[in-house]
């Protein structure tokens, strides 16, 4: 008996069908809170809870494309340019320091013993509980918020990068070593390529953990940024101006996402990425 072409263990489903499966969550959850906000609307035309989807519209253009009277700036652009700023700064400098690290400690049994503890201590330690000293130590200004986002992240890929180099087989080194090749160039020319796609996907799965961090900084302390305009306007209920910074979020947050996973597929065509 044949499986359901939908359905089944071994279903082919064309592409077409893959899209229109993929847009039902979405369309149902758009006629829900459709009808939500139409009952709601209904009783009170105030309500603010579940703004109608013009309601939302009006607020994107009034933050993205008309001026703001005060600073003379376009809001959202300006929140969304601050807020990539500082996750690009911290996600990239947290990168770089897991590779070094988590790198030398899978092929050095010495820096191995000298970091695996201390790595272990550091990703036990939850980052927004640390954030008032951050922000004692390194300020309220931009460090502060780029180092909440680099120790909670740095952890998470220094150890996914030890992982990576430990699963390569022993033999490739020792062949290397055979061969003539020096250390320093197993360690940068043998190894550093096969674990960069791995790499990267570790960098995708710590994005939501970022802007967690970020938003939350910007939350506490900032004058702009995304997250500083959603805890800015929640004092007055403007829930017309949040949902849409929060699908902004999503949208930017997917769009990286989506990016690093071509990356990974057009420049490491081996690598078998989720």
């Amino acid at each position: 008996m044949k499986s359901p072409l939908v359905f089944g263990l071994h279903a082919h489903q064309p592409r077409w069908l893959k899209v229109l499966l993929a847009g039902i969550p979405f369309a149902l959850l758009l006629i829900i809170y459709q009808a939500a906000s139409d009952k709601r609307l209904a009783d009170n035309p105030q309500d603010k809870l579940l703004p109608s989807f013009s309601q939302m519209a009006d607020a994107v253009d009034r933050m993205a494309f008309q001026e703001d009277r005060r600073t003379g700036e376009y809001i959202l652009w300006v929140d969304t340019a601050s807020s990539l700023k500082r996750i690009a700064i911290g996600v990239l400098l947290a990168t770089f320091v897991a590779l070094l690290i988590g790198l030398n400690m899978g092929m050095f049994s010495g820096m191995s013993s000298l970091f695996a503890s201390f790595i272990t201590f550091i990703s036990m330690i939850p980052p927004l509980a640390i954030l008032p000293i951050l922000f004692i130590s390194f300020g309220v200004g931009e460090l502060g918020k780029v180092m909440l986002i680099f120790l909670g992240t740095v952890p998470i890929l220094t150890r996914d990068v030890y992982m990576a180099v430990k699963k390569i087989p022993r033999e490739q080194i020792v062949k290397a070593l055979t061969l003539g090749a020096s250390e320093f160039a197993v360690v940068y020319k043998v190894i550093l390529p096969q674990i960069m796609p791995r790499l990267l996907s570790a960098v995708r799965l710590s994005l939501g953990a970022a802007w967690l961090f970020l938003i939350a900084s910007e939350a506490i302390a900032s004058t702009d940024g995304l997250g500083y305009r959603i805890f800015l306007v929640r004092r007055y209920m403007s829930m017309d101006v949040i949902i849409p910074y929060v699908l902004w979020i999503t949208l930017i947050g997917f769009l990286i996402d989506y990016l690093l996973l071509q990356l990974i597929k057009y420049k490491y065509r081996w690598y078998k990425a989720d």
